[in-house]
Order: structure tokens, then sequence, then C-alpha cells
């Protein structure tokens, strides 16, 4: 009993370390709508094909998220080898800044 009690405090701590060390937040619905409205995104489709080149596969997911003052696109991609690969494209200048 005591056993799983530490676990269970131990997954919970570390759940709280992981949260807190991905200080990147996804915008919602309305601010990225403001965001596209604002004309100082690359379009998605540019931020599609850079990741698309350098990781080929099928898109999963597309968020558009703010880590510190910079907007990144953030897709998810399924390559042919069935790992999945997180990419981060800046927003505003098209360039890709990580992948995973």
């Amino acid at each position: 009993m005591v056993s799983r009690f530490v676990l269970s405090l131990v997954l919970l701590i570390a759940a709280v370390q992981l949260a807190a060390a991905d200080p990147r937040r996804c915008l919602s619905g309305e601010e990225r709508r403001t965001a596209v409205r604002s004309h100082k995104l690359v379009p998605l489709a540019k931020a599609i094909s850079r990741v698309r080149a350098h990781y080929p596969g099928d898109l999963v997911a597309v968020r558009l998220c703010q880590e510190g003052k910079h907007l990144l696109y953030v897709l998810t991609v399924l390559p042919r080898s069935g790992k999945v690969v997180t990419a981060s494209v800046d927003a505003a200048t098209g360039v890709l800044v990580g992948g995973s």
C-alpha cells in the first residue's frame, strides 16, 4: 500500500516537472485567428513543406504555439518508420527550428 502511494507521488512529481519544463503554450482558436490576421506569419503551407522535406510521412497534427516571444508551428508527423516526429517551425520566418 505504501509503495503504491510512493510510486504515485513520484509519478505526480515527474509530471509536474515535465509540465514546468515546457514553456510552450499553444494558442486557442481565437488567438490563432488573431495571429493570422496580423499578417506576421508565414503561410502554414510553407511550414508544412519545410517539415515534409526533412520528415516525409503523414501529417497527424498542426498547432500554433507560443514559446517565449516567438510563435511556432508545431507539426506532428508519422513517418513510414512508425516513430512519431514533432517538428517546430518559426512561424515568423518559416525556418525549421527543431524536430524529434
